[in-house]
């Protein structure tokens, strides 16, 4: 049996969209592989984060992309980020009730900055911001806390850096790397290993307990410089 678990996430701000995602596959409580793409390029204007059986994933997003470029080769204009989720979700749904396991959340620009999600059941979900997988919980406590409209694009990416690390520490089926783009003209940034994230974290934590100390012998202190 297959056991699943990731965590993705995207949503929307005044700069853009934010898709991000771990990098760990696992099988039967095994990592099988600690450097999967679950965040996949469709076209230049829209990415899917991906949630369930990777293989299922990777060959819808095959067909995706190829259906809407054959779209745009005969219409000359792309299909909207709205339609492609349609499609998806319309070539999905024969397929509910299967042991098909796919959730995707298309994350594009074209006019209006929200993002849908698909899954394999048929069901389209449109929104601000979405997190899937197993560890999605995590995540949501902090973009639901921390995300808001007017955000910079910097304010944005460490708001998701901070939901993934917050998730998959967590979850040991969740880790090893971050995949994060930003929307208007994809951009990715370079892939992250969140054990980094942990050491700072750590760092910030040593510091953070200093402080306290410090603070607790400064009220200790007598009128003479004596601690009690």
């Amino acid at each position: 049996m297959l056991a699943h678990g990731t965590t993705t996430l995207g949503f929307a701000f005044q700069g853009g969209v934010i898709a991000a995602a771990d990098t760990r596959s696992s099988c039967s409580g095994l990592v099988a592989c600690p450097a999967s793409p679950k965040v996949l390029p469709i076209h230049s204007h829209l990415v899917g984060t991906t949630s369930g059986t990777l293989a299922d994933c990777v060959l819808w997003k095959h067909i995706l992309a190829r259906v809407l470029r054959l779209y745009q080769f005969r219409h000359r204009r792309r299909l909207s980020r709205g339609g492609a989720a349609k499609l998806l979700s319309h070539m999905l749904h024969p397929f509910k009730g299967t042991e098909l396991y796919v959730a995707a959340t298309l994350c594009g620009w074209d006019g209006v900055m929200r993002v849908i999600y698909v899954c394999s059941d048929g069901l389209r979900l449109h929104g601000d911001l979405f997190s899937v997988g197993s560890e999605s919980p995590y995540a949501y406590s902090i973009l639901d806390s921390s995300v808001y409209w007017g955000m910079s694009v910097q304010e944005a990416t460490e708001v998701a850096r901070e939901a993934m690390y917050r998730a998959t520490y967590r979850d040991a089926y969740s880790g090893n790397n971050v995949d994060l783009y930003h929307d208007k003209g994809w951009s990715r940034r370079e892939r992250e290993n969140l054990k980094e994230e942990y050491y700072r974290e750590k760092e910030r934590e040593r510091e953070r307990v200093a402080e306290r100390n410090a603070e607790k012998k400064a009220i200790l202190k007598s009128d003479d410089g004596e601690i009690i």
